[in-house]
């Protein structure tokens, strides 16, 4: 009488409001952030005063980077502000992308600084026999400085991989960028203090290769992240297999991921059981989703699909009449009217619709439940549209 198909459900969970960053969680970046502006305010001015002095273009060329930090700190101490906003009607999802954007700027600064300082090593190269010597207080000053920066890099990324912020973590790194130039430098005046006088402005080109390097690598990244890059494929398993088993879902498909600063958003369609109600439906995906934001702190929110197939290769069912029509037509197969019914349940399945009928108490005796079956089995083998109806009838009052 009846041919099995599968049976959909589906539903669309998504949480109404974002996770706020917590007060503490801007806080310490705005900390560790003014931290980096005092020291690099110290060491702008001491490496342009002994760069100067002691005619070393390789410590000016380190102090323009230096400088470069100052300017990047204040993008930090605004994105990390802006960031730290909760969501609101025009950024739904919070305001994280603050952070990529200013990691985006930050590469540029960063890229461009770097170009400068080879333009201005490379001429005086070109000159490099009316150079004056270079001092003895260059190299003292480039030690100096290379220990305080490696200092602040270990602090800074501590503390920006706590928070989980790639913006700091850039920026950590940018200190960690400025200690190996300072590392270069002091090699550079090292050789210039022998007599090798082109080290200085060889130690310059070095550094701002390393920096125009280091720029171009942060850029890229926060254009990966601004155009929507997925995980990497072991994180998005990760994610995969903790929807996977959530109790009733039976499999998962299109999971997809994308990066909002320190965080991420998870869409994904589950499958389950054809034949279990919406409600329990809708507690399944909630259960997914909840058990995903519980395993993946990283996780900002998860949307997923429910589906009681997999429509990976497309969804027949939406070419099927809608419920008023089905209901007119089941109406003229059963020869009664649809508000003689408790209820009726349809089920879209594939190419064709499943009906459950539930009859109330008194509607048909055995012989008038009789004759609509046999009416029913000689209709469905050429009706276009149902390929099972069953009847419910209760037998006794709620």
């Amino acid at each position: 009488m009846s041919r099995e198909t599968h049976s959909e459900t589906m539903v669309d969970t998504q949480s109404t409001g974002a996770h706020p960053q917590g007060e503490a969680r801007f806080q310490e970046g705005q900390r560790i952030t003014w931290v980096s502006v005092a020291v690099n305010i110290v060491l702008t001015g001491m490496q342009l005063v002994v760069g100067f002095t002691a005619h070393s273009q390789s410590l000016i060329a380190d102090a323009m980077h230096t400088l470069s930090d100052i300017v990047s700190d204040g993008f930090v101490l605004f994105a990390n502000r802006k960031g730290a906003e909760a969501a609101d009607a025009d950024h739904p999802y919070g305001h994280g992308r603050f952070e990529t954007a200013a990691s985006l700027v930050l590469g540029l600064l960063l890229a461009g600084t770097g170009i400068g300082i080879l333009i201005a090593a490379a001429g005086r190269l070109q000159n490099i026999g009316s150079a004056p010597p270079v001092g003895v207080a260059a190299m003292w000053a480039a030690i100096f400085t290379l220990a305080a920066k490696e200092g602040l890099f270990r602090y800074m990324l501590a503390t920006a991989e706590r928070l989980r912020s790639p913006m700091l973590v850039a920026n950590a790194w940018h200190a960690r960028a400025d200690a190996l130039s300072s590392l270069v430098v002091a090699a550079g005046i090292g050789g210039a203090l022998l007599g090798f006088n082109f080290a200085d402005a060889v130690a310059a080109i070095i550094v701002g290769a390393m920096i125009v390097r280091a720029g171009f690598k942060f850029g890229w990244a926060a254009i990966r992240e601004l155009i929507d890059t997925g995980l990497s494929a072991e994180e998005v398993a990760a994610i995969g297999d903790t929807i996977a088993s959530t109790p009733g879902v039976l499999g998962l498909h299109e999971l997809r991921t994308r990066r909002m600063a320190h965080q991420v958003l998870v869409d994904a369609h589950v499958q389950v059981d054809p034949r279990i109600s919406v409600s329990e439906g809708h507690r399944v995906a909630e259960s997914a989703r909840q058990q995903v934001l519980d395993d993946h702190p990283e996780v900002l929110d998860v949307l997923v699909h429910v589906d009681a197939e997999n429509d990976l290769l497309g969804n027949a069912a939406i070419q099927l009449p809608d419920r008023a029509f089905l209901l007119g037509h089941l109406s003229a197969l059963l020869d009664a009217n649809p508000p003689e019914f408790e209820r009726t349940t349809l089920h879209y399945l594939g190419s064709r619709v499943e009906a459950e009928v539930f009859l109330p108490p008194g509607f048909a005796d055995e012989s008038g439940l009789a004759v609509i079956r046999q009416r029913v089995a000689a209709a469905l083998p050429d009706d276009p549209w149902f390929v099972a109806i069953r009847l419910n009838q209760r037998i006794a009052p709620f």
